[in-house]
């Protein structure tokens, strides 16, 4: 009878799951922003939501995103 195999862990799969959360804590900021301060100010809405998405860009590429060792 053939032993059953289990799936070899990979650290993408653990990552994935905190990327998606992050992701919706993005999307609820703009949207907490768009309605609560900026409901009827179109282009003040628009350049928060660049810069907040600009933010959590800044963010995720400095400190969350997985660096390999340094090999030198």
């Amino acid at each position: 009878m053939p032993r059953s195999r289990q799936p070899e862990y990979n650290e993408a799969m653990g990552r994935q799951p905190a990327i998606v959360l992050y992701v919706l804590v993005m999307v609820a900021v703009i949207v907490t922003v768009d309605v609560l301060f900026l409901r009827h100010h179109v282009w003040w809405r628009l350049a928060s939501n660049v810069g907040i998405v600009l933010v959590f860009g800044t963010v995720y590429l400095s400190f969350l995103k997985h660096r390999p060792p340094f090999s030198g």
